[in-house]
């Protein structure tokens, strides 16, 4: 029995320890393919060779796009979606989780529909309010309007707040603590878990989007990373010594902030969790 035990275990450890590398060699070719000054293909080539390698494709890239405004772009688009996210986010998670009011299943149901509908449906009446009807074209809050309610925010804080004991919420009240002293004073300070995953899961969205961007910025100044990059590919980018090493040295600059934030917020995530596991 402790051989059979043995060899499941090493055959477990293989698939997974295969399935690993797999997931992580598009993002290996991708920092591999950035540094290297000659494009090389050949299989040899994944194991960077000491007279390919150098920092001329993230200058070709910097002196095409600027990538430290573009950067900032990006920064205010994502960091004001954010915010606005957890702003909305909670009080509507605490609503749908704790109070009762009519047509409660129904705001349910619509959050789950606004979920399944893609972006590019509603992308035309937004387009007519945001910027013909309040005129926010080329300007940081017409990025961030259509973006400042997430769905997935809120279900995120409803199950969070449905999670928490009935009697929490009960002594807040019978101390005389309103619906808002009890969100604010009671259930917000409980709330980092909560704050940490739809924080990770919102900023994915704004960071990597390009469609809306594209759309309401005209100017160049205004656009965020992944505009630039996106316009860079496919006008200037076949004109660089080595088009491939610069599209990939762009694709790590846009990748580099969400998974240092991945890898930052799944350490916290996780001791905010057995930290309010252990709370009486």
């Amino acid at each position: 029995m402790t051989r059979v035990r043995v060899l499941r275990r090493l055959v477990t450890y293989g698939f997974v320890t295969l399935g690993a590398l797999v997931s992580i060699f598009p993002l290996y070719y991708m920092i591999v393919g950035s540094f290297q000054l000659r494009a090389d293909s050949a299989f040899s080539g994944l194991i960077p060779k000491p007279g390919n390698i150098g920092l001329q494709n993230y200058r070709d890239v910097d002196k095409a796009i600027s990538l430290l405004p573009s950067l900032a772009n990006s920064a205010v688009f994502t960091l004001g979606t954010l915010l606005l996210t957890i702003v909305v986010g909670a009080p509507a998670g605490y609503a749908l989780a704790r109070l009762r009011f009519p047509g409660k299943a129904a705001v349910s149901g619509m959050l789950v529909l606004v979920l399944v509908l893609p972006f590019q449906v509603l992308m035309i009446p937004l387009y007519i309010l945001v910027v013909r009807t309040y005129g926010l074209a080329d300007n940081y809050l017409g990025m961030i309007l259509p973006f400042a309610v997430n769905a997935t925010a809120v279900l995120i804080f409803r199950q969070f707040f449905v999670s928490l004991p009935d009697e929490l919420f009960d002594a807040a009240h019978i101390d005389g603590a309103g619906e808002f002293q009890t969100l604010i004073l009671v259930a917000a300070p409980l709330t980092k878990p909560a704050i940490i995953t739809a924080s990770v899961i919102t900023f994915i969205g704004p960071w990597n989007e390009f469609l809306w961007p594209f759309l309401i910025t005209k100017k160049h100044s205004m656009q965020p990373l992944a505009v630039s990059l996106g316009e860079y590919v496919s006008t200037n980018a076949a004109t660089a010594a080595n088009p491939y090493g610069v599209i990939l040295a762009g694709a790590c600059v846009l990748a580099l902030p969400v998974i240092a934030l991945f890898l930052v917020a799944q350490q916290r995530f996780t001791s905010a969790a057995l930290g309010s596991s252990i709370k009486e």
